[in-house]
């Protein structure tokens, strides 16, 4: 997937794991929701073992393949080279950017997680072509969330980046306005698209304002 199209795709970024959530298989929760709009897919699993997470893995990325959605890997760059995924993402306690580009080399985008300027400025340094932001709002999704940084986080961060930035943490329809007024160019999301009862309808409100939010 070349540099033009993955970072065009990032607006409605879905980060899951292979769990079976609300009756739904991970797999079937990732189908509708690329149905409904969303143009990211992450594979974010923590727990289970790990033959598990590349039997399912491998289903997502060729799912994603279909419908030319990018299919990322979270922290695990030896996960994300045994599935081909399109790019991985790290958190600041993980395998620096540059690190981890020597084991992808060019095959693969690297994402950075951020939650302070110094963060931000360390991950450019270290080479990533992405940032993740936040948490920007207070969330349960994820317990190593830390304490919310609020969306004017990004906007200091576009004073002296330009590269990709996606807001992360707490973001639901009704709040992911303001993260993309203040710069960034998508919303990584979990229960807001896992959760719902439809998560083919929650991905395709996310979408819709967040293209009008852009187009402004």
């Amino acid at each position: 997937m070349d540099n033009l199209t993955w970072k065009n795709k990032l607006a409605v970024y879905l980060v899951i794991g292979i769990e079976e959530v609300n009756g739904r298989s991970a797999l079937e929760t990732v189908r509708l929701a690329i149905d409904g709009g969303a143009t990211a897919v992450q594979l974010r699993e923590k727990h289970a073992p790990l033959r598990h997470v590349l039997e399912t893995g491998k289903k997502m990325r060729e799912l994603c393949r279909k419908h030319g959605v990018p299919f990322i890997v979270n922290d695990r760059v030896d996960v994300a080279i045994l599935l081909d995924a399109d790019g991985v993402h790290v958190g600041q306690d993980d395998l620096p950017a540059s690190e981890v580009r020597k084991l992808a080399k060019e095959r693969m985008f690297v994402g950075v997680s951020a939650s302070s300027v110094e963060e931000a400025r360390w991950a450019l340094a270290q080479g990533a072509d992405y940032l993740g932001v936040g948490a920007i709002y207070a969330t349960g999704s994820k317990s190593d969330a830390g304490d919310p940084v609020t969306p004017a986080l990004i906007g200091e961060i576009r004073t002296f980046s330009d590269i990709p930035i996606v807001g992360i943490g707490g973001i639901t329809v009704d709040n992911c306005s303001e993260v993309i007024k203040q710069g960034a160019d998508g919303v990584a999301v979990i229960s807001a698209i896992v959760g719902q009862p439809n998560p083919k309808q929650a991905a395709a409100r996310l979408h819709e304002v967040i293209t009008a939010c852009i187009v402004k």
